[in-house]
């Protein structure tokens, strides 16, 4: 009798695994970007994603690159099926997802929350927006504030940022408009050697997220007498792009609830924990006058920017919608820029 229950016990096992097998039909190479490589925070946090996915039948067959230009290429090249790289990068691919990372578009944490929760709703109206031609954005999470890294604490105003050298990312156009548009001079780089440049002196100035301050040893271009200026420039994501004849019926739709409803605090508590790498004599605050002053510059900039078909319009409203809706103050709210 025993050995009648092992063997039906072994042969349910063997059925269960044989569905198990028989439901990852579907394979997809998936490209992910992380400076750090598969120790690094984002890779790992994508690891319980590729577990979720094979219950719904995908097979994601993950690969590290440390260098964002790398993981891009593959993907163009149809190396890749599914990449996951930052909003920066994948504007091009889709400018609507990808105009989430514009400059002050984003004031805080409580609307980037709000922000990916409309984004993974499913709502026909924003879903029609999360696809452009073959390509569609199934999910995003947040990377952080992005802040100004400079080499002196002088440097707490507008004013004092003209005449300095900045390193910008070559494919992100707005940040080297804006740059120049407060009288600095911005040094085309890439994510490999951005930091580079402002460690070894090469630049006065950085733009990063605060994850940056340990994993690319920014304290060192900061040296004894440099700080980061209180004030948030933008948000950065990561955002998963993929092949959308790739994918399975239903996938892009589970992907996005998982993302956001899985991931999302967990990669929040990663940019939250980074903040207590800092002291609080490296912040160089700015005052409220001057918060609403640059508040208004960064409007007036994203409103340029649109027109000239570097930001999208659709975004630019839904994000305009969303910081009113956390706070009907804003001067922005009285009138319809964006």
């Amino acid at each position: 009798m025993f050995c009648k229950r092992l063997v039906s016990a072994l042969l349910a096992l063997g059925m269960m695994g044989m569905v198990s097998t028989a439901q990852a039909t579907t394979r997809i190479n998936f490209c992910v970007f992380d400076i750090i490589g598969t120790s690094g925070d984002t890779f790992n946090l994508l690891r319980d994603y590729r577990t979720a996915a094979l219950n719904q039948g995908v097979d994601l067959r993950m690969r590290a690159f440390t260098d964002e230009n790398i993981a891009y290429e593959e993907f163009l090249s149809g190396q890749c099926d599914l990449v996951a790289m930052t909003g920066l990068r994948s504007r091009n691919l889709n400018s609507y997802v990808g105009s989430l990372d514009s400059i002050g578009a984003i004031p805080n944490y409580d609307v980037m929350r709000t922000v990916a929760q409309v984004l993974a709703s499913n709502n026909p109206r924003i879903k029609a927006n999360m696809r452009s031609g073959s390509y569609e954005v199934i999910g995003m999470a947040p990377m952080g504030a992005a802040y100004l890294f400079v080499k002196d604490q002088s440097i707490n105003n507008v004013n004092a940022l003209a005449g300095k050298s900045i390193s910008v990312l070559e494919h992100d156009v707005a940040q080297g408009r804006m740059a120049a548009r407060v009288g600095m001079s911005p040094v085309m780089s890439d994510i490999t050697n951005f930091a580079g440049r402002f460690n070894n002196h090469s630049v006065d100035i950085c733009f990063a997220p605060m994850m940056a301050y340990s994993a690319l040893e920014l304290y060192r271009g900061m040296g004894p007498d440099g700080g980061i200026v209180d004030y948030t420039l933008g948000q950065l994501t990561m955002q998963l792009v993929a092949r959308h004849e790739k994918l399975p019926n239903g996938f892009a739709d589970w992907s996005r609830q998982y993302v956001f409803e899985n991931l999302h605090e967990r990669a929040q508590a990663v940019v939250d924990n980074s903040y207590s790498d800092v002291s609080d004599d490296r912040w160089i605050r700015i005052n409220e006058e001057d918060t609403l002053r640059y508040d208004e510059m960064m409007r007036e900039a994203r409103v340029d920017l649109t027109r000239q078909g570097v930001y999208n319009a659709d975004m630019m409203s839904l994000l305009r919608n969303i910081r009113c809706r956390h706070d009907g103050a804003r001067a922005e709210c009285s009138e319809r820029l964006e």
